[in-house]
């Protein structure tokens, strides 16, 4: 025989209580910006990886230019020293007055330095007053290998500062990659709080600190060669 359910033993089902709707919104916002803001960090990640990787380019090609500077410079003393000692070989014999001696060396001249020679000599040095002590002090001499070095310090300069204004956009990329982690931290922390003037506050903190920092981001420039 079936005994009476007593209607007051058994529980009443729980209450379902409405969730409001602006918590709902507001997690929807911080879902949004949890997974644009890691996008935004893997991408800022990989920017500053790239632009050490150029930076390092850079740097391998300035020490080749001052390594390629500094044979040339090592060349152009060489060729130097070699027109001085020419020069006083003939200077001796000119002492001695002896032609067929200084003819001798100046058909010896480096082709750089004979043009120097030459236009040294145009200037009676031995008569005139003021006129250039050795050809060495003509605007004339020049050399091709001193040449070479002063351009090869050039494009080493301007290499330099490829290095640094690349190590600078590794830095800045970096540094983004701090903000939007930061922005994370904030959007993951609302998502924790049950008050909803806190869960505002510390979403709508992640949220400007990403949109600035989005926008910050969009002003530089991207590596993206191979």
């Amino acid at each position: 025989m079936n005994e009476p359910v007593n209607a007051a033993a058994v529980p009443a089902p729980p209450v379902q209580t409405a969730r409001p709707k602006h918590l709902d919104r507001l997690e929807i916002v911080a879902t949004v910006l949890l997974a644009v803001a890691a996008v935004a960090t893997a991408w800022a990640s990989y920017q500053a990886m790239r632009w050490n990787g150029e930076q390092a380019r850079a740097a391998s090609r300035t020490t080749a230019l001052r390594i390629e500077a500094a044979r040339a410079d090592g060349l152009a003393d060489s060729q130097t020293e070699v027109d001085v000692a020419t020069f006083i070989q003939w200077v001796d014999a000119a002492a001695h007055d002896d032609d067929e001696l200084q003819d001798f060396y100046e058909d010896r001249f480096r082709p750089e330095f004979a043009f120097a020679f030459d236009a040294w000599i145009a200037t009676e040095p031995l008569t005139t007053s003021g006129a250039p002590l050795s050809p060495f002090a003509m605007d004339e001499y020049q050399t091709t290998a001193a040449d070479e070095t002063a351009r090869l310090d050039q494009q080493s300069a301007a290499e330099s500062l490829v290095v640094g204004r690349n190590i600078q956009r590794a830095s800045n990329y970096v540094l983004a990659v701090v903000l939007m982690s930061v922005s994370l931290f904030f959007a993951g922390i609302s998502t924790k709080l049950h008050e909803q003037r806190l869960r505002m506050i510390t979403l709508g903190i992640g949220c400007t600190v990403f949109v600035c920092t989005a926008l910050w981001m969009a002003t530089f420039p991207v590596s993206l060669s191979v």
